[in-house]
């Protein structure tokens, strides 16, 4: 009795522990992102780490089959905190990674609570941030504690606080600059409500792209526009033709392109999604011109030049076949693009993993394949090493438009266990 006694303690300890960790990154973000970053630090050295501080600059970092526009890459330095437990050797190595960025904070969040206060009511732990992704940063810290204190490892775990947000390219930097292990974790909430029982391996590719048609005023000083519309060339009746050679596009990819987890999951493989139209900003006067931004999931298996060849195609069909257009070609202008990647189920990292998921929540998790251009496919892509990723259950995410984002509590202390046992199956 005596001994299950102190395990209830020991288990009880550390889930407070885990808990506190979380509520005081939350706390510090008011501070900025570098005072996460500081405590962070100061929680690897705590579990027997060291720790190195990598800055670099995000346009700087060299990528393999992805890009940015300039006008969406951060500029400014960026800081990602690396931290190493050495092993004894002969051990598989792992790296778990996680972004401390979130979004940008202001006085019209229109929160119903204190978006610092890290309050915990009916299991759900509130805070700024908390869901994207300072748990996933937390669990890091807390799991290699948990796997230091069992006894020395074989193989060496890295752990990388690396920023994220807007291209800040921070997982790229760190492997880079020679991080580098026999797999990879992404640890990051589960935005899909079903939190530690689904596992991703598979992320699909994306392609932003906006095009943009020209149109003509009509000769005129009048204020008002609508007598004299016969005479304008409107760009957004001269975008239809782009619309509907981008949808007959995405009708024969549906037809052709084909995954069968995709295919399993959703029906689908590849989607174009048209998500805004941008024209006049005034009734009764022709706009200037007109744009439309895209988006375009792709699976793994695609690459990234020939999807964007195909977009270019369908948009020169469009052109070449309307007068006004073959005159005054639209202009294709191309924001993002990432590659899609995935792990098989036979591959050791899935099997680990998922032993390590039914060991703490007593069932199999599933995959979930459906979060394009996840950063599971950063080590993948860029580095050929194989990753997943996992997290707690989280909801209301502010990078969603929402309030009150918030993790389950209870799943977050699960998370950090199953990151634990992870560590200590994989590194022996």
């Amino acid at each position: 009795m005596k001994e299950r006694g102190t395990k209830v303690t020991e288990t009880t300890r550390d889930a407070e522990a885990a808990i506190a960790l979380l509520r005081d990154l939350i706390a510090l973000t008011r501070n900025g992102e570098a005072a996460v970053q500081d405590r962070l630090a100061a929680g690897f050295r705590a579990a027997g780490c060291t720790v190195e501080r990598l800055r670099y600059r995000p346009a700087e970092v060299p990528l393999r089959e992805e890009f940015a526009s300039q006008s969406a890459i951060a500029t400014e330095e960026r800081e990602a905190v690396i931290a190493r437990l050495h092993g004894t050797g002969g051990g598989r190595s792992l790296i778990l990674f996680a972004h401390p960025d979130g979004e940008a904070f202001g006085d019209d969040h229109g929160w119903t609570r204190d978006p610092f206060a890290g309050a915990i009511a009916d299991g759900r732990l509130y805070g700024w941030g908390v869901a994207d992704d300072l748990a996933g940063v937390a669990i890091m810290v807390e799991a290699v504690r948990r796997a230091a204190a069992v006894g020395p490892l074989r193989g060496d775990v890295i752990l990388a606080s690396t920023p994220s947000k807007r291209h800040a390219r921070g997982v790229h930097a760190v492997m880079h600059h020679g991080h580098r292990a026999d797999a990879a974790v992404y640890l990051h909430p589960a935005e899909s409500g079903v939190g530690m029982r689904e596992v991703k391996t598979l992320a699909s590719g994306q392609a932003i792209f906006r095009v943009t048609v020209d149109g003509r005023l009509p000769d005129t000083q009048e204020p008002g526009h609508a007598a004299f519309a016969h005479t304008a060339v409107n760009p957004i009746e001269r975008m239809i033709p782009v619309m509907t050679a981008l949808r007959a596009l995405d009708a024969r990819r549906g037809e052709r392109v084909r995954h069968p987890a995709l295919e399993a999951a959703i029906g689908r493989s590849t989607n174009l999604l048209i998500s805004r139209i941008e024209g006049g900003t005034k009734a009764g006067r022709v706009p200037v011109e007109c744009s439309i931004l895209v988006a375009l999931s792709f699976p793994p298996g695609e690459a990234l030049s020939a999807v964007q060849a195909e977009v270019e195609a369908a948009v020169a069909e469009a052109a070449a076949g309307d007068g006004w257009l073959r005159e005054h070609p639209p202009r294709l202008d191309w924001i993002s693009g990432v590659t899609g990647a995935a792990v098989s189920e036979s591959d050791p990292l899935w099997i680990e993993t998922s032993r390590a998921v039914q060991d703490v929540t007593g069932e199999p998790p599933y995959v979930n394949p459906l979060h394009t251009s996840s950063d599971i496919r950063n080590p993948m892509v860029q580095h050929g090493i194989p990753c997943v990723g996992l997290g707690p259950l989280c909801g209301d995410l502010t990078h969603n438009g929402s309030r009150d984002e918030w993790v389950d509590a209870a799943d977050y202390v699960r998370a950090v266990e199953v990151g634990a046992r992870l560590i200590r199956n994989w590194c022996g």
